[in-house]
């Protein structure tokens, strides 16, 4: 047994110091850096809003049409009655279908969904309107949520970090640690909260693009990065494609903890 013990205790050592010898931990290079922005010569220019009214007014829309709705409602009706058309005009109830993760199949969270088709209607520019949306997303995944409290409410809901973009994921992981069913009434005031917090975090996102004091990237999620940096399309392996948290659906083995900057490393650089 003391043989076995050694062997063991020896041929462990011996693995870790092989994956420390080999470890490298690569990362994309990712920096906080300044957008630039001009708008565009059409009429969907965005104008400065105040962060605590959209609030409000997404939470005060959302029982009309949920979160997708609510979201985009609650800064294309404050445009509406600064600028009149054409944003009078605009037919809010087609966001109706972002409810619980596009028409109740759980995919991406409709606040979300609506917060990147308000960057779509504002931003031409597509390298502007990409940063903008991974940094809501990134913000997304991991500010613990939800932090908006209506007046009058005496319903207290822990604030969860969801680690993830998608809807069964987010609610699923929100309602397991706060202890309550999904189908609860703390759960749907969660998400009627969230609606106005992210509402509300887009309303700050425009405002410092349009006053060209935006840095993009300060939500960055460097465990993602890591596994981009070997499987996307920089990396060796290029077998995936994508931002969001890869931990919230896919769990590390021991061997990929242990052995996965070895094996990055002993790949035939094609």
């Amino acid at each position: 047994m003391k043989i076995t013990a050694g062997f063991l205790a020896g041929g462990g050592i011996g693995m870790f110091t092989l994956a420390q010898a080999f470890k490298h931990k690569p990362q994309l290079d990712l920096k906080p850096r300044q957008l630039s922005h001009e708008p565009s010569e059409n009429p969907w220019n965005y104008t400065p809003l105040d962060p605590g009214t959209t609030a409000k007014l997404a939470y005060q829309f959302y029982p009309d049409g949920s979160c997708m709705y609510a979201t985009f409602k609650s800064i294309v009706s404050q445009l509406a009655e600064i600028h009149g058309e054409p944003f009078v005009s605009y037919p809010y109830h087609m966001f109706r279908y972002g409810h619980g993760g596009i028409g109740g199949f759980g995919t991406t969270c409709g606040t979300l969904n609506g917060s990147a088709a308000l960057f779509g209607l504002f931003i031409t520019d597509k390298a502007v309107r990409d940063s903008l949306i991974t940094d809501l997303f990134q913000w997304y995944e991991k500010e613990p949520q939800p932090v908006f409290k209506p007046e009058g409410s005496e319903m207290e809901l822990p604030a969860i970090a969801s680690n993830s973009v998608l809807c069964h994921a987010s609610n699923t992981h929100w309602s397991k640690i706060a202890g309550v069913e999904i189908d609860s009434k703390e759960r749907k005031e969660r998400c009627r909260r969230m609606t106005a917090s992210v509402a509300a975090k887009v309303v700050e996102m425009l405002n410092s693009l349009h006053s060209n004091s935006y840095f993009a990237n300060t939500h960055s999620n460097e465990a993602a990065q890591s596994c981009m940096a070997c499987h996307g399309n920089e990396g060796k392996i290029k077998n995936t494609a994508g931002k969001m948290d890869c931990n919230s659906c896919h769990d590390e083995s021991l061997g990929h903890k242990m052995f996965s900057d070895v094996h990055y490393r002993l790949i035939d650089e094609k």
